[in-house]
């Protein structure tokens, strides 16, 4: 999931402690972590039991912290090119309120503590998905791709749609092809999610010299890419039913969410305006999490009325 999957609201820090909670990307990482939990939940034949609850909380905590820990980093790495930016330019890094010492120390902090309860609580293989991840979004997507390609969000994606693997891991100790295909439903939202943002946030993207979709291609081109990636993730979402790993419920949910955001992609295509854009956006948040929850609600459900 992109660092960018926030509203342009800046919120107001009035102390050091807020200004390092806003590193952190709060509201990315609660759907980070979300997502997460979702695959610890459907790992997990019905309720947890005893020792699995603590598992589960000791994942929960280690996958934020350090989830937290990237988003720390990307704010020091994205330092100046925030600071031109209007969605971006309040964070504290970019206002020099943070000093590079101070971010990277705070990361680095977050990254350890994180990863040693992984380690500790939760088994070796959670640990180094997660530690993995961090690298795929801090250094590979953050330093390399996002200045370099216009399909940086597409192949950067792969560590944003890790979260499932990772929950699932935490409570079975292995990947298994339940967790893969959860990666690939977030992999095919991310592009259309995040390039909506990007169309109506284009102007701030070329003044930070950033090779956005929108910059390189015109809105026309990525408004199209939109369009299809929309009705290929609908497609991915019906393979959790079809593959016998969600029921009805989800299956209902899936269409229902699928074909609104199809909806919007198209409406999107034919009759741009930034406002559109912006409803896009918030929408592709809510497709997300509503799909994931329905995956939640049938897995406990589903057993009882089948």
């Amino acid at each position: 999931m992109s660092s960018t999957s926030t509203s342009a609201a800046a919120p107001v820090t009035s102390s050091r402690w807020q200004q390092y909670y806003q590193l952190t990307k709060p509201r990315v990482v609660q759907l980070i972590v979300f997502c997460a939990v979702i695959g610890m939940a459907l790992a997990v034949p019905g309720l947890p039991e005893g020792r699995e609850w603590l598992t589960a909380l000791a994942a929960t905590a280690g996958i934020w912290l350090v989830a937290g820990a990237a988003a720390a980093f990307n704010c020091l790495i994205e330092q100046q090119i925030d600071a031109k930016m209007k969605r971006t330019a309040w964070r504290a890094t970019a206002k020099g309120e943070l000093s590079r010492a101070q971010t990277l120390t705070f990361s680095a902090l977050l990254c350890a503590v994180g990863s040693a309860m992984l380690w500790f609580w939760v088994n070796p293989l959670t640990m180094w998905l997660t530690f993995a991840t961090f690298v795929g979004y801090a250094v590979i997507y953050t330093v390399i791709l996002k200045p370099m390609t216009p399909q940086n969000i597409v192949i950067g994606g792969a560590s944003g749609a890790m979260p499932p693997v990772l929950g699932w891991a935490a409570m079975r100790g292995d990947v298994g092809s339940e967790a893969m295909l959860m990666c690939l439903i977030i992999f095919l939202w991310t592009p259309p999610h995040f390039w909506a943002l990007a169309l109506y946030r284009t102007e701030d993207y070329r003044k930070a010299g950033l090779p956005m979709l929108p910059v390189t291609h015109g809105g026309e081109f990525t408004r199209l890419q939109i369009v299809l990636y929309t009705w290929i993730l609908l497609a991915a979402t019906l393979l959790p039913f079809l593959t016998g790993m969600s029921g009805w419920i989800y299956l209902v949910a899936a269409i229902v969410l699928g074909l609104r955001f199809c909806h919007y992609a198209w409406r999107l295509w034919k009759q741009y305006s930034d406002q559109l854009a912006r409803q896009t956006f918030l929408f592709s948040i809510w497709h997300l999490s509503l799909l994931f929850a329905a995956l939640l609600v049938d897995h406990y459900v589903q057993p009882w009325i089948s």
